[in-house]
């Protein structure tokens, strides 16, 4: 499947007095164009009917499938849906010159000239997370009245435990109470990963689909929950149950955010950093192997005149950005299962719940990660160095390596939910040196017990 595209099917049973015995058993495809502004099909192979000239019509990408059989027609329809959306660093986002927050969305040139041109006022609805708003708040509120702009911020307690579609319904009636154009006035996000997500998830059901931009203000939002397609709410006490895959418009980066989070919140994001240079980076495992206590000392704050550190901060997080988007591009709607980037995410989701809020989501995925490198010893894939030197390297960037929620029971029971989801294959992202990673279906449950008896053995001691 293309990168960018998802083809829905569906089929519908027509009527059998339509078949005739010279037809029975029959497919034919069709591509569909626009002659002016209708629509009609043509059957693949056969001339466009029309004088016309070539840019007075249009050809959709889209397809219809007919097949004749004894019990009526049934078509099928192939249509491509298409998504961009842009990932831009920026510094000093809410310096009103800087009009990024405003326009950076836009793609298109003469649609970026006319948004400045018009004379109608822009609107734009911010949902920013109320400790944001408190450390920011007066900035974004500067920001659009010295760009004359017509605003709404609502600021929210955006945790995991409010991470509902209570919240969801909430900003929805805000939305609506406030008015705005679908297509021109995207809804702005402010905040982490919990706050993206809801906001996300409320902009997928506004009139179907409203565009929304994402400013993330943690390190973990900034690396993970802002760059994909993905949202959701947590429902019925399992994490991200319900959701959807809808991408913003653009997402905002702008390090400077992230120097007033706390230092748990910085390491906290690192074990998503830590997550891609398993799978995909042994530069990137290197570079916070070295660089790791700086970094939380820094607070991924560039910094002027420590040319031995260089700019580790940009390093780290452009690299696990684009070593994120290399696989969310080509699978944006995870309609291929085998995903490296779920490595830290098979055990977590039950034991982040579980121990709420005792654990954050980063934390959370490195207790993960701690035990499959211990799978992946067991397996014969990693040597007993790169194990150690793994663990080691968690433990330098201040995550945890064990917890004592994470029971053996608990990883059977989210092996289990894991087989039952993924189409029966247990499909485990497993590391297979630094930096290099494979999906394996074979891990036997003698392995599974093995590994949990060496990891808590090790990381208890």
């Amino acid at each position: 499947m293309p990168a960018g595209e998802l083809y829905a099917v569906s089929t519908v049973r027509g009527p059998t007095k339509t078949e005739t015995p010279s037809s029975r058993g029959k497919q034919k495809e069709y591509r569909l164009i626009r002659v002016k502004d209708t629509w009609c099909r043509v059957e693949i192979g056969q001339e466009i009917p029309c004088t016309l000239e070539e840019d007075q019509i249009t050809v959709s990408q889209a397809k219809i499938g007919e097949k004749v059989s004894e019990s009526g027609i049934s078509w099928t329809i192939q249509a491509p849906i298409y998504f961009r959306y842009k990932v831009i660093e920026s510094q000093s986002l809410l310096d009103p010159g800087n009009l990024t927050l405003l326009y950076g969305h836009v793609f298109d040139s003469q649609e970026l000239e006319a948004y400045q041109n018009s004379k109608k006022t822009q609107k734009r609805f911010i949902v920013i997370d109320m400790t944001v708003d408190r450390l920011y708040g007066s900035k974004v509120r500067k920001y659009f009245e010295v760009n004359n702009v017509n605003y709404k911020i609502f600021a929210l307690s955006t945790t995991e435990e409010t991470k509902s579609m209570t919240l969801v319904l909430n900003i929805l009636e805000e939305v609506h109470k406030f008015g705005l154009d679908r297509r021109t006035e995207p809804i702005i996000a402010i905040g982490g990963g919990v706050c993206l997500d809801i906001v996300g998830l409320a902009a997928s059901l506004y009139r179907r689909r409203t565009p929304y931009i994402r400013v993330p203000t943690t390190l973990l939002s900034y690396v993970d929950a802002s760059v994909g397609a993905k949202n959701g709410v947590n429902f019925c006490n399992c994490k991200n149950k319900l959701g959807s895959y809808t991408p913003p418009v653009a997402t905002f980066l702008d390090r400077s955010f992230i120097q007033t989070i706390p230092r748990r919140q910085i390491s906290n994001g690192l074990g998503e950093i830590l997550k891609m240079a398993l799978m995909k980076h042994k530069g990137l495992f290197d570079l916070l192997a070295s660089h790791g206590k700086y970094l939380l000392d820094t607070k991924f704050q560039s910094r002027n005149g420590l040319a031995s550190h260089g700019d580790a901060a940009l390093k780290a997080t452009r690299l696990a950005i684009e070593t994120m988007l290399e696989e969310l591009a080509p699978n944006l709607w995870e309609d291929d299962l085998d995903r490296l980037v779920d490595y830290g995410h098979v055990i977590s989701p039950e034991l982040e719940m579980k121990v709420l809020p005792a654990l954050l989501h980063g934390e959370a995925v490195n207790v993960d990660m701690a035990f499959m490198t211990y799978v992946s010893y067991e397996r014969g894939l990693l040597t007993l160095e790169e194990k150690d030197r793994t663990l080691l390297c968690m433990k330098g960037l201040e995550l945890p390596v064990w917890q004592k929620d994470c029971t053996l029971q608990l990883i059977s029971k989210a092996l289990g939910d894991r087989l039952k989801h993924s189409g029966g294959q247990m499909r485990l992202p497993l590391p297979t040196g630094l930096g290099t990673a494979e999906i394996f279906n074979d891990v036997s449950e003698e392995t599974i017990k093995r590994a949990y008896k060496m990891w808590v053995e090790e990381c208890t001691a």
